[in-house]
């Protein structure tokens, strides 16, 4: 039987979710908690060479259901997703696996929400499911809204000419809880759940893009291998995020820089296609100008911006952190 077809009442889904931390104890707490209170079988935790506690922390934890990886090095989110995605369909092989940080977690009844939808075949047709993804108070998190990628879907590409952002990510109006599913072309890593044959069809995250833009470019290289998203609404996940949410974005450490670009250069290059040579010179005139954003640092960024667009128009993935650390400075 295909993952996409509504399941006999007699099968029960098997549900894994992947947790990647790192140095942020107190809230994987919050998100491990949460988890075991769900209605899931496994929960994997990798840990990305956290030095704060974490490793006790687990380790104190009393649940069969809990496994848990002590990486000594820090992978990055990329890194922690693609080996820990890698592990639990090697080791576990749910039907679905969903994913988070260490900072997202279901909101309470989320995991019966999708058995649910599951078992009414409300996401039949689907190979993932991105959930509606909410801060704390309960508004959309900006950061992890979806997306239909304009430059494969003609009222989009219109839409943002003049309306920019807004015009291919999901309105206010797809939140809502009577809202029906949509499809999408883009999902978050908070609450994104894979189907087994999603996972066998689209591979793993490539770990070599450290933090910035891996679930961008996993979910779109499997809109291109004909895989199908779906946002569905009544599915719904919190993100305790410190993460800018509008208006100025400001990268802190400066290193940071180097990934946000290059990755997002690489991802629109998948998204754009044949376009993308025309936008080119439109992001490096756009990109370059965020520099009065940083004030003192303002030359030092133009440099990392530099590295960063000769790495991303190369694809260039090769770098260690400690080289772009090096180079931040």
């Amino acid at each position: 039987m295909s993952a996409n077809q509504p399941l006999p009442a007699t099968h029960r889904p098997s549900i894994a979710a992947l947790v990647v931390t790192h140095q942020r104890l107190a809230k994987l707490r919050v998100t491990v908690e949460r988890l075991l209170a769900e209605e899931l079988d496994h929960v994997l935790v990798f840990d990305n060479g956290s030095q704060d506690g974490t490793g006790d922390y687990l380790a104190g934890i009393d649940d069969p259901r809990l496994q848990v990886v002590l990486h000594p090095d820090n992978l990055g989110g990329a890194g922690g997703f693609a080996r820990g995605m890698r592990q639990v369909a090697e080791q576990i092989d749910p039907d679905w696996l969903v994913v988070m940080d260490d900072d997202g977690r279901p909101r309470p009844g989320c995991i019966a929400r999708f058995r649910a939808a599951l078992a009414a075949g409300e996401v039949a047709g689907w190979d993932a499911v991105g959930a509606a993804v909410l801060t704390p108070g309960g508004y959309i998190c900006e950061m992890n809204r979806p997306y239909r990628n304009p430059f494969w879907h003609g009222p989009e590409f219109l839409r943002t000419l003049t309306g920019g952002r807004r015009g291919f990510h999901l309105e206010d109006a797809a939140y809502a809880e009577d809202a029906a599913p949509v499809a999408v072309d883009m999902s978050s890593f908070v609450g994104l759940f894979l189907s087994r044959a999603a996972l066998a069809r689209a591979g793993y995250p490539d770990e070599r893009l450290f933090i910035y833009g891996d679930d961008q470019l996993y979910t779109l290289q499997m809109r291109r291998k004909g895989l199908r998203i779906g946002f569905v609404p009544q599915i719904q996940f919190e993100h305790d995020t410190g993460s800018i949410q509008s208006g100025r974005l400001v990268l802190r450490p400066m290193w940071k820089v180097y990934y946000m670009y290059r990755n997002a250069l690489i991802a629109y290059r998948v998204a754009a296609g044949p376009w993308f040579w025309p936008l080119l010179p439109v992001l490096a005139v756009k990109w370059r100008r965020h520099a009065d954003r940083y004030g003192e640092d303002g030359a030092r960024y133009r440099r990392i911006l530099r590295q960063a667009f000769r790495d991303g128009l190369t694809r260039r993935l090769g770098r260690s952190h400690l080289e772009i650390v090096a180079l931040s400075r």
